[in-house]
């Protein structure tokens, strides 16, 4: 199976996911750097929905768990 393209290395104790590593290219990204990215278009397979007020980065709902955050 392949790795997932985005892995969560952090997350805060009410489960809000905070640190992001790229397995592609093996960048360490915050959320606020990844919600950037994903905003530009680098990662297309995501999107960001604002939960609570804050931005933040999800896997596109569709049958394929290869591109879910893990």
């Amino acid at each position: 199976m392949a790795r997932k393209r985005i892995k969560v290395t952090v997350e805060t104790t009410t489960g809000r996911n905070e640190k992001f590593h790229d397995n592609c290219t093996g960048a360490d990204m915050t959320r606020s750097q990844l919600v950037k990215q994903i905003e530009s278009g680098r990662y297309p397979n995501y999107h960001i929905r604002v939960i609570n007020g804050i931005k933040t980065p999800v896997s596109n709902p569709d049958p394929n768990v290869e591109n879910n955050l893990d």
